[in-house]
Order: structure tokens, then C-alpha cells, then sequence
């Protein structure tokens, strides 16, 4: 018996850890508890995953930028949706979980203004941050204190998103609880395809050092410190090579820095690929600048490929992490710094390779199927306070 309609609200179907984890949760919420829908904009790598799926919906005026008359018709729009979902069959309250923060805050407006009973938000990593105009950064916090009252429970993929929203007065403590955001450790610890295999389709040698970052190039990630750190490492490891997968905006200013760098020669921008696993595998050490994060997944998928890691302290990213133990952290922006941790790395492989045995023991808490049972578990305990 359908005991809830729950409806996933997202912003837009980009290649990201929060539009996967969606999709997957949308596909294995128990069917006989839950009716579920999603809702998204118009785009991205993953919007024929999105509209494949039985009761997508698209929201045609919902975008990232800020644009006030579109963001009018997407919140409209959105209503009318919601409302229709609560009206179809078969009768069920209606849980609506929103994602992102443009989704997230005309989502919660949208769906109290369609009579929704409970409303859900996943942090993701807050659309503020320390590297925004301040004028900026408190407009967006604003919107999230209003949004708050209006939102019956919060999820969050870190303590540390959960600290700052409870510092800023976002929530109380017995409305949010800490939910990872879960990955397929099976596929990330079993590549498709072996080392050796994917190294001759990135002509790589066999015997090179191989340093990646896998993410989108935004400001958030900044992706140009990527660059200079591997510029650093070209210098002194002449044998290394670094990859890049992912694109973006920041696109053609990563060209223009590789064109000034040490590394050009070895440095191989991949785009958007889906086959994370076996270029984790085909690697020796990740690397992520984030300036700001919620708790990016290729953490605990390179920490389940037995990849030491080397992050930058950027919100929730050093809970992932054990210090000299299974990677090191540094501070954002630290691009000696970063490149010291690398080279010790890849000139220690030994070392190298006991932490990445150390991670894999303990990436269990980011299982996939226990975030899915998280959510069912929030889920039930919402419906059962409105029955």
C-alpha cells in the first residue's frame, strides 16, 4: 500500500553527486510504500536519465542564474505540478524533497503555497560562501531563514554543513539529521575496465605516475589551482601525468592556464565522462582543490578504488579523511602545499598504497543503499507525524 507520493525537486540534471544520488534514490525507494516523482529544468548530461524515468516532470523556467520573471513562472509552475500530484491517485500525503539551492528555495516556497504536508531539503553544500560579496552571501542566507521556517526537516551530507546551519540559525538540532551522500562501492572497488586496458585509451605509459581531479570547472571546484599544482609536480616528477574529467564554465580559462604551465605536454582535459571507476583505477592519487563543498562523492569513491587522497579543508571534505593515515588535507588555495603532499605521495608508492588499503576499509558509511534506507526511514517517521 502507497503510504506516501514523494516528489524530488532539482534544479538541473547536470553530471553531480547530488543529481545521481536523486536519480538513484528516485529508482529504489520501496515501490510499494512510495509513489515517487521528479522534477527538474530543462539540460544537462543526465536530463535523458531524468526524463526516462516514469514520472519525471519537466519545470521549463527553472534555471541555476538568478532571473526573476523566469524564477516567477518556474515557481508557478512547480505549484501546479505539486498540486496535481496531490490530486492524482492513489490518495497519499505527498512528501516533497528538494535539492540545490535554486530548486531548494523555490521548491519549499512552491510547494507551501500548494498545501504540501511535509517538506524536505537536502543540503548539498550551501549556495552561499565565504568567497562571495557580502552583500551577496546575506541575501542568499536571508532566503534560507525564510525558506527554513517553511521546511519541516533537513538532511545534510556533512557535520560540517550541519554546523554552520546551525550557527547561522537555519535549524534547531532535532531538525536535521546527517544522511552521506552515497556512492556504489562494488563498482568503484571492480572497474569496468582494468588499468593497463584504460591507460591505452588515455595514452598514458604504463609506468607513469598519474595524478586526477574529477570535477566540474566552476569556481567552486577551482579548477586553475589544479592546474598549478600539477605544473609543480611537471617540474619535479618530468615522468608524471595528470588528468582532468569534467567541464564547465572555467573551460576555456583552464586552456589558457595549461598554455603557461609546466604540464601542458601531459596533461589530458577528459570532459564529462561517466566511467569514474576505472579512471580512479587507471590513477595514483586524487586531488581536489574545492574552495567550498557539502562532501564531494569522488572522495569515498577514490578512498573505495584504493586511492590516497590529497583535499582541500573545504567544509565537509576532511570527514573523509584521515590525516597521514588514508590522504592529507590542506588548506584552499595552498598550491605548494598541495603539490609537496603529491610529490611525497608519488615518490613513496608503498606508502602510497597502504593508505589507499586504509581508505577502502573505511568507506562502508558511504554506501548507497544505506543512504536509500536513511531516506525511507526519514520518510515513514514524517508521514507517521501527520497521520
Amino acid at each position: 500500500m502507497i503510504q506516501a507520493k514523494v516528489v524530488h525537486i532539482i534544479t538541473k540534471m547536470e553530471l553531480g553527486g547530488a543529481q545521481q544520488n536523486t536519480l538513484f534514490t528516485a529508482a529504489h525507494l520501496d515501490p510499494d510504500r512510495f509513489q515517487v516523482h521528479l522534477l527538474a529544468g530543462p539540460g544537462g548530461d543526465l536530463f535523458d536519465d531524468a526524463a526516462a524515468f516514469c514520472r519525471f516532470r519537466l519545470v521549463p523556467d527553472l534555471v541555476r542564474e538568478v532571473r526573476p520573471l523566469r524564477d516567477l513562472k518556474a515557481f508557478l509552475q512547480i505549484k501546479k505540478i505539486l498540486q496535481a500530484i496531490k490530486a492524482g491517485q492513489p490518495p497519499a500525503p505527498v512528501i516533497v524533497h528538494t535539492h540545490s539551492s535554486k530548486a531548494g528555495i523555490l521548491g519549499r516556497l512552491a510547494a507551501r503555497a500548494a498545501g504540501m504536508p511535509v517538506i524536505i531539503h537536502s543540503i548539498h553544500g550551501y549556495g552561499f560562501n565565504d568567497y562571495q560579496p557580502a552583500p551577496v552571501r546575506w541575501l542568499y542566507i536571508l532566503l534560507e531563514r525564510l525558506c527554513s521556517s517553511l521546511t519541516s526537516f533537513f538532511i545534510a551530507v556533512s557535520q560540517a554543513n550541519i554546523d554552520r546551519g546551525l550557527s547561522l540559525g537555519l535549524f534547531t538540532p532535532d531538525r536535521v539529521r546527517l544522511i552521506r551522500s552515497g556512492i556504489d562501492i562494488g563498482r568503484f572497488k571492480n572497474p569496468e575496465v582494468a588499468r593497463a586496458a584504460m591507460r591505452r585509451q588515455l595514452v598514458v605509459p604504463q609506468d607513469a605516475p598519474v595524478v586526477i581531479m574529477v570535477a566540474c570547472l566552476k569556481p567552486q571546484k577551482a579548477p586553475l589551482d589544479y592546474v598549478r599544482v600539477c605544473s609543480r609536480i611537471a617540474e619535479r616528477l618530468p615522468a608524471a601525468h595528470f588528468l582532468l574529467a569534467g567541464d564547465g564554465e572555467l573551460r576555456s580559462a583552464v586552456e589558457a592556464e595549461l598554455q603557461i604551465s609546466a604540464c601542458a605536454g601531459r596533461f589530458h582535459m577528459l570532459g564529462w565522462q561517466r566511467d569514474i571507476p576505472s579512471l580512479l583505477h587507471a590513477s595514483d592519487i586524487l586531488v581536489l582543490t574545492s574552495r567550498w563543498e557539502g562532501l564531494p562523492r569522488v572522495i569515498p569513491q577514490a578512498m573505495s578504488a584504493g586511492l590516497p587522497v590529497v583535499v582541500t579543508r573545504a567544509d565537509g571534505s576532511p570527514e573523509a579523511v584521515r590525516q597521514g593515515q588514508t590522504g592529507f588535507v590542506v588548506e584552499p588555495g595552498d598550491i605548494a602545499g598541495s603539490a609537496e603532499k603529491i610529490i611525497y605521495l608519488l615518490e613513496n608508492s608503498a606508502q602510497a598504497r597502504r593508505m589507499g588499503l586504509a581508505a577502502q576499509v573505511l568507506v562502508d558509511e558511504f554506501d548507497i543503499c544505506k543512504m536509500v534506507a536513511a531516506q525511507e526511514a526519514l520518510y515513514l517517521e514524517q508521514v507517521e507525524k501527520i497521520s
